[in-house]
């Protein structure tokens, strides 16, 4: 549904090409019709190449299914142009010194054909090219014409001549383990996500300690001491934060902690000399540049898990097999640490495999405004340029960790509630 959704949305990149490239044409003046006569305008073959380059010039369902490596795809190509009523051309493949002749029949098909004196098309370095791999696409005038009226939505005026793709498929997708390659970098994609995780681990992993760590222990005291005037304070404390969007508290800690009172770096994960600094700078240079966004990042986390283990407690204390314990003559700090609280930790254990998206999910809103280059920076980016492989990436690689945090969850569950057990024994 994703790819779909990014192939049907207006503003793709062959749109912002195609304008660019009319932006061009404008720039060295006249009109449209006298730039058109000039040759200033796109051509077919322009947009064509365009479309290749880009990954749209197939259908959109086999598109998806190459990305998934169910189909296989063009992994390396080139093209050339026949001139007007000529059977034949000549092409360079990549990694060659020499053209290699495509020739075509009247039906569309093409073949490839070594000219003779020619080394298997005189490879780089002396080594020979090796064709046998390689196969022709004729693109027919009707079919470019048609696909030039559809994207530039004006008539052709003359057909254009027969176009014969020279390529190389094979299977490289999700199910062989790759990504693809962003459309705007050419990085693979799997890199990009890789360089943004160490961010993601230590923003997430931090996180998740100081939201457990603090939580839980707060929670207890609360509903250990219900309605006293320590539940009260914390309460207003808890839910001021919460009220407080992440973003919001970042640009008034920016303000006031980074530019005003210089106690912190305004933007930035680590400092320009990180590389020069030793073990311990590293960790200072960390914690220094860390500090605030973290900040940001956990201050809306803390009501909600404070709250569910304050009220899971308290519904625990209030059980039957709670007041038994006492009356039996159980000392009280017993009967909450061992009896309640091991039943109330079970609604918290249900949560700590689906927080695991934390490491890779970020914040977009802070991460722009400390300037941080992490993983929901990159998300956002990708919609914005509309690079789908970067899109589809992230989202598998969430989705695949929101399977992984189920499964941890339900070990964790499985850990602190004997109840529940998957040896299939009662």
């Amino acid at each position: 549904m994703v790819f779909m959704i990014m192939r049907l949305a207006p503003g793709g990149p062959v749109e912002r090409d195609l304008q660019r490239m009319m932006s061009q044409g404008e720039d060295k003046g006249g009109s449209s019709v006298g730039r058109e006569q000039e040759g200033f305008a796109v051509t077919p073959a322009q947009l064509l190449e365009l479309e290749e380059r880009h990954g749209r010039d197939k259908p959109a369902l086999r598109s998806y299914l190459e990305w998934l490596g169910v189909l296989p795809r063009d992994l390396q190509r080139t093209a050339a142009v026949f001139e007007d009523g000529a059977m034949e051309t000549e092409v360079l493949l990549p990694g060659t010194v020499e053209e290699i002749v495509v020739k075509r029949d009247g039906e569309g098909h093409g073949v490839l054909e070594v000219p003779e004196g020619k080394n298997g098309g005189g490879a780089v370095d002396g080594r020979k090219a090796d064709i046998s791999g390689w196969k022709v696409r004729i693109q027919t005038p009707g079919a470019q014409k048609k696909r030039w009226e559809r994207r530039v939505k004006r008539d052709l005026a003359e057909d254009p001549p027969y176009r014969a793709v020279v390529y190389r498929a094979g299977f490289r997708g999700l199910l062989e383990g790759s990504l693809g390659n962003s459309e705007k970098y050419g990085d693979p994609v799997w890199g990009m996500i890789l360089d943004r995780i160490p961010i993601s681990l230590f923003f997430g992993g931090l996180s998740m300690i100081l939201i457990y760590g603090v939580c839980l222990p707060l929670g207890i005291v609360k509903a250990i001491k219900h309605r006293t005037w320590i539940d009260n304070a914390t309460s207003v404390l808890v839910f001021l934060g919460y009220a407080i969007p992440g973003y919001v508290l970042g640009a008034f800690l920016i303000v006031y902690l980074g530019a005003r009172l210089g106690w912190f770096p305004i933007q930035g994960f680590t400092s320009e000399n990180f590389a020069d600094l030793g073990f311990w700078g590293k960790i200072k240079d960390l914690a220094h540049h860390g500090t605030l966004p973290l900040i940001c990042y956990v201050i809306q986390g803390f009501a909600f898990m404070t709250f569910m283990m304050k009220n899971s407690l308290m519904d625990n204390l209030a059980a039957d097999y709670v007041r038994t314990a006492t009356a039996k003559g159980v000392p009280y700090r017993t009967a909450v640490f061992k009896h309640a609280f091991r039943n109330s930790i079970i609604p918290i254990a249900t949560t700590i495999g689906q927080n695991i998206t934390i490491f890779v999910a970020g914040s977009l809103l802070i991460e722009k405004i400390f300037d941080i280059n992490g993983f929901g920076l990159l998300q956002f980016t990708a919609i914005l340029e509309k690079d789908e492989y970067i899109v589809l990436g992230v989202l598998t690689v969430s989705a695949g960790l929101m399977l992984l945090g189920n499964v941890l969850s339900d070990l964790c569950v499985a850990m602190v509630d004997p109840r529940v057990s998957f040896t299939g024994k009662a």
